[in-house]
């Protein structure tokens, strides 16, 4: 089965209730120090796994903020001056650091079972374990847009947000090659499916690019999680990639009118690593226990839109902490919003970011 398939049947809802069933080792005091992505995310972290790992364990956690934790993780260990102990990285980051030998190996048979007894290997979501990072979310890149300034019809499909002429203003694009591609060869019409088989062949490059050329323009970069919904708020832009969860907590704790397009989403994993000679080791293992847990998983689920990346958590998932909001419908996993979703490849990328990264950047400049 796909995993596209697996997230649809397995991950239709997600989020917890707190607590952890993780075994701690003794005499671990010294703060451990977590690297993520700041705003809507990060509150969701320390609210779930931050605070209730101190109560639980007595030991502080340090939260550091990084526009793509990635980036300054390889830096350190290169450097040899590692300072943080866990980061949140993306997928194909995960791979790749993996592979340079820039990140400790991760044994996934220590991770705690699951709340009905299933063995980790067996609940966490397919592709959610790799040798070097364990999953705790997954998140999508959508598009979104402020529906008190789209009078008459409103955008419902990935090629409407390159349609300038039927729906005017500026667009917010991320600033890099990831996830601008693959939208824009959806909305030149080729399916979710066919994506990655197009963008491996040169003519399939070329393709995205021209239809990126076709917006670029009206193009508002952005290169930070929480710049999107700002960008809306301001009116800077009509419409804006973003990540669901920034979105939705736009929508839903600060009341903007603010509208998420699911067709052509990006279905992606957020997954914890321990950098290379990080300085609290056994505390960065002993935190990704607790806060990779069925219940932690769940209790994020109340804090923002991101599916928990255990099977088992999503029975757990019910309200925001709002107490009234539903958060199952909210998923990008819910049956309602896969319609036409692509599940980002990881492989694709481990293997062509640097190029199309160069790529792109080279039409940005030109």
């Amino acid at each position: 089965m796909k995993l596209t398939k697996l997230l649809a049947s397995t991950v239709l809802t997600a989020s917890v209730a707190l607590g952890a069933t993780a075994a701690f080792a003794d005499g671990h005091s010294k703060a451990v120090t977590v690297m993520s992505w700041g705003g809507a995310y990060t509150k969701s972290q320390v609210e779930a796994y931050h605070k209730p790992f101190t109560e639980k364990t007595g030991i502080k956690i340090n939260s550091v903020d990084s526009d793509n934790p990635a980036k300054p993780i390889k830096a350190q260990v290169e450097a040899g001056n590692v300072t943080v102990d866990v980061a949140d990285v993306e997928y194909s980051d995960a791979v790749r650091l993996c592979d340079e030998g820039l990140l400790e190996p991760i044994d996934a048979s220590a991770l705690p079972d699951g709340a009905d007894g299933s063995k980790a290997t067996d609940d966490f979501i397919p592709g959610a374990l790799t040798d070097c990072a364990v999953a705790n979310i997954v998140w999508s890149t959508v598009y979104a847009y402020d529906s008190s300034k789209i009078s008459g019809d409103k955008p419902t499909t990935m090629a409407d947000f390159f349609d300038t002429k039927k729906f005017p203003g500026k667009r917010g694009l991320r600033k890099s090659a990831k996830a601008n591609l693959e939208m824009a060869l959806m909305a030149d019409g080729v399916p979710a499916a066919e994506v990655y088989e197009v963008l491996a062949t040169e003519a399939g490059v070329e393709r995205a690019l021209a239809k990126l050329d076709t917006i670029k323009a009206d193009v508002v970069w952005w290169e930070a999680g929480a710049q999107p919904p700002q960008l809306l708020a301001d009116g800077e832009v009509a419409m804006t990639t973003a990540y669901n969860g920034r979105i939705f907590n736009a929508a839903v704790t600060e009341n903007k009118p603010f509208e998420i397009v699911w067709d052509g989403q990006i279905l992606d994993f957020d997954l914890f690593v321990i950098p290379k000679g990080a300085p609290n080791k056994e505390g960065a293992m002993d935190f990704i226990k607790f806060a990779t847990s069925t219940e932690a998983l769940a209790e994020q689920a109340k804090w923002i839109s991101y599916g928990p990346a255990r099977k088992s958590s999503g029975p757990l998932v019910g309200l925001f902490n709002d107490g009234k909001t539903e958060m199952g419908p909210q998923m990008p996993t819910a049956a309602a919003n896969m319609g036409n979703a692509l599940v980002n490849s990881f492989e694709f990328w481990a293997d062509r970011d640097a190029e199309l990264s160069e790529r792109f950047n080279a039409w940005l400049n030109s």
